[in-house]
């Protein structure tokens, strides 16, 4: 995969496949690990219990976990346990919290050097109600006081942050700081992604300069008004043309990625947008219990009033995971963007990238929080696609 025309300088870096004098496969390190991110960090406060309460009930949890969350926080903590060396630009009060907050990412190995941290305020904090009969989860936040603001990152603090970085990630928050870190981050040639989970306030100015984008189910027809899914991404890709890719997450029923085409091939065929992605679903195995990806030829593909973007549809199935060992789908998604962030910097090729990272947000599933169950570089479930 092409990481991006703006990254001239990048290296060859790769995963590879060395071996020891015994001749056992050794999954060779990414050379190139530094990675941004800047957005939300949280502290969790997890509740499981055996269904959701009605109005006025009082019940008792199967569980109970305080631990770290936020999208940001989430996404880069598993990039790190994958074997990255991310930087986080974030801001916490000087409460129980907010150190909490902080110790927690360190331990995972998240460079929070960057972080501001109020004297006065409050950190974000969000109550999460696990219901173990309908493995759903209802989240209550609380935001942090004050904002994140650019004049609190100056220019010499945010150089420093980017130095060496191969790839910067936003997850949508503190939109005027973010966007002053983008500009900088293009100037200086390096990718973005950017996580479009909602409609949110500046989130267009980031689309606008992203590379890549990975969206939540509703966000592409909720931004483009369109009538299904794949219409709404080939919408997006128009709208959007600095866009590589993009990928919208299905939880359950995976994920789709329409990729752009770098080179454009005049013998090409094209084919209705709605028409390839029915036809790429008619071929996915529904006996595959780990995840898989099927994928279009390069073609133009079109959609009627919308307009054609030459480039290639993928369709990546889940994990089959036994209901029992569903525990909670909090930070699923991060868990995604987390090991799509490593994929890239890694060079995998999309149809690898994508089994991997919904291989990553499932063993995320088999655990309470968005972080306790973040697989390990080491976990064997990963070793067929690190080697």
């Amino acid at each position: 995969m092409r990481c991006s025309s703006r990254s001239s300088a990048r290296s060859s870096s790769s995963t590879a496949i060395d071996f020891d004098c015994s001749g056992q496969n050794v999954i060779r390190e990414c050379p190139v690990r530094e990675q941004v991110g800047c957005g939300a960090v949280s502290a969790d406060f997890l509740a499981a219990v055996a269904s959701y309460p009605n109005p006025d009930d009082k019940i008792r949890t199967t569980d109970l976990k305080f631990q770290g969350g936020g999208n940001a926080g989430n996404a880069l903590t598993c990039a790190s346990r994958l074997g990255l060396k991310p930087r986080l630009i974030s801001k916490v009060a000087d409460d129980a919290q907010g150190r909490g907050i902080l110790e927690e990412l360190k331990a995972d190995g998240v460079d929070t050097s960057f972080f501001i941290v109020s004297p006065d305020g409050n950190s974000p904090f969000t109550y999460v109600i696990v219901d173990n009969k309908t493995k759903t989860r209802t989240c209550i936040h609380t935001p942090g006081h004050p904002p994140l603001l650019p004049d609190e990152l100056p220019l010499s603090s945010l150089t420093s942050a980017l130095d060496g970085a191969r790839i910067i990630f936003f997850d949508g928050r503190f939109p005027e700081t973010a966007l002053k870190i983008a500009r900088e981050a293009v100037s200086k040639h390096i990718p973005i992604l950017v996580e479009a989970e909602r409609l949110r306030e500046g989130l267009d100015d980031l689309l606008i300069v992203a590379d890549y984008a990975v969206c939540s189910a509703k966000f592409p027809k909720a931004w483009t008004n369109g009538a299904s899914t794949a219409r709404a991404l080939l919408s997006m890709m128009l709208r959007l043309p600095n866009l590589q890719f993009i990928i919208v997450t299905m939880g359950e029923d995976g994920c789709i990625m329409l990729e752009r085409s770098v080179d454009d091939d005049p013998d090409s065929g094209e084919e209705d947008v709605d028409s390839l992605l029915d036809s790429l679903r008619l071929k996915s195995p529904n006996y595959m219990t780990l995840p898989t990806c099927i994928l279009s030829p390069k073609m133009k593909l079109t959609a009627k009033e919308i307009g054609t973007v030459s480039g290639r549809l993928y369709l990546g199935t889940a994990e089959n995971i036994p209901p029992p060992e569903i525990i909670d789908t909090t930070g699923a998604g991060d868990a995604f963007i987390g090991a799509t962030l490593y994929a890239l910097c890694a060079g995998m090729p999309p149809e690898k990238m994508l089994p991997f990272a919904a291989q990553v947000a499932a063993a995320n599933c088999r655990a309470l929080g968005a972080r306790a169950g973040l697989p390990h570089r080491t976990d064997p479930r990963l070793a067929p696609y690190l080697l």
